[in-house]
């Protein structure tokens, strides 16, 4: 027992340590004046460390203790977000966290393995449910943070960035507490190409596959416009502890997670994977709707929708994956479709929204940003709509429903499967 709360405690800092900064970034960013191409870099570091990842993680599952590679990334974060707390040009900023995140997202893939190793398998959602938790208390943190450090405003400033480095020292000071995790993958030859999940390409000569696959990284461009710069839309409209409001979605989805597995063994995944694409249509019509006839309250809705989206949408896709892949492969076909989804699709999600509002950005008399952003929004909407159609006409249910409700059962804590996409490749593969 004492050994699964140290472990459940890890997961909780582990992610609560990238929410409570990472959330606010774009709001903090406009605050800076900074836009356009170099706003898109900086809140493209994240997937930019996604595409790194894998590689540092097969390195280090090779050749050290699993807990003291993660205590040396989190004193590394504490000390990267430190120093981004302080820095004034973009162009730093983007380095510092770029490095920041070649040190945080390998954090996902060894916190798995660390957890798998030292509890049961059954075990393992009751405590990576904890990192859920900790990102939806990023909102709380930011609310205690704002009453220590007597500030009036919390997010759009560098305090988060502060709060994100005094968490990854406590992390740090947990992870030597940790149970010994030794490199499950000692000796073995080590391939960049089997890390990135190349090698199931292959996979992409079935073209219901290959439909399914771009249409997935397809959907990350409307869904980064409210993951990425949501902060953006609710501080322009005067709302104040943007963090903890737009945690609301990661709190819903704790709850509709457990919906998945049952969608998935009774209406298969592509009704499932709808599920989820009617989600962020609807997402974006509540924020079209919530300007137009002036009723706030539906961007609650929005924000809420974030369960529905991430988990029919995001954990349907990879149990698809899971069952389509060969066994020999199924860890690499994961890798892959990471990679293109919090890779690539992330990145283009990023640079092509923040193009659009600025697309839709002007100057009133008194020099102030005056944003469309109801224009965005249908936008938004149309090209998830379409999405969508595309989605129903092009792709067809291939897998068993019965071997999909196999599946969902083994992953107990489906919900969060989608989190750490990326992490299960090296976890599985290694």
């Amino acid at each position: 027992m004492n050994v699964r709360i140290r472990l459940s405690a890890m997961m909780f800092l582990q992610y609560l340590m990238f929410a409570v900064w990472f959330v606010p970034l774009a709001a903090y960013l406009t605050n800076r004046e900074v836009e356009g191409w170099m706003k898109a870099m900086i809140i493209s570091s994240m997937p930019l460390g996604c595409l790194i990842s894998p590689i540092i993680c097969m390195i280090a599952d090779r050749h050290f203790a699993g807990q003291k590679v993660l205590m040396v990334l989190n004193v590394a974060c504490a000390v990267l977000f430190f120093i981004g707390a302080q820095v004034s040009a973009p162009g730093l900023l983007f380095f510092v966290l770029l490095i920041a995140m070649f040190c945080y997202m390998p954090t996902w893939n060894l916190t798995n393995a660390i957890a798998m190793t030292n509890s049961p398998s059954e075990k393992f959602p009751q405590i990576r449910v904890f990192g859920s938790i900790g990102w939806v208390a990023s909102g709380v943190f930011s609310l205690a943070a704002i009453k220590w450090f007597g500030a009036k405003v919390f997010d759009g400033t560098a305090l988060p960035l502060y709060c994100g480095a005094a968490t990854a020292v406590v992390a740090a000071l947990l992870n030597l507490t940790l149970p010994n995790t030794p490199p499950p993958a000692k000796g073995r030859p080590a391939s960049i190409v089997d890390a990135l999940g190349l090698r199931s390409l292959g996979l992409l000569k079935d073209l219901n596959f290959a439909a399914f696959m771009i249409l997935s990284m397809l959907v990350m461009i409307p869904f980064t416009m409210y993951f990425s710069l949501g902060s953006d839309f609710f501080q322009s409209k005067g709302y104040e502890l943007i963090t903890a409001r737009m945690n609301w979605g990661q709190f819903a989805e704790m709850f509709l997670m457990l919906l998945v597995p049952i969608s998935l063994a009774r209406l298969g995944v592509k009704w499932t994977v709808a599920i989820g694409l009617a989600g962020l249509v609807l997402r974006y019509v509540a924020f079209y709707a919530g300007g137009i006839c002036d009723l706030p309250t539906l961007y609650y809705g929005a924000i809420l929708m974030h369960g529905v989206i991430f988990g029919f949408f995001f954990v349907g896709g990879q149990v698809y994956v899971d069952k389509k892949a060969p066994s020999e492969i199924r860890a690499q076909a994961q890798g892959l479709i990471g990679l293109m989804i919090y890779g690539i699709g992330w990145l283009t999600g990023n640079f092509f929204n923040v193009k659009l509002i600025d697309m839709y950005t002007t100057l009133n008399d008194s020099g102030e940003k005056v944003y469309d952003w109801d224009t965005i929004w249908i936008v938004t909407t149309v090209i998830s709509a379409v999405l969508l159609a595309a989605f129903l006409f092009l792709f067809r249910d291939d897998v068993a429903q019965g071997r999909l409700a196999v599946g969902a059962g083994r992953n107990p804590d489906s919900g969060l499967m989608a989190a750490a996409a990326v992490a299960r490749e090296s976890d599985e593969n290694q």
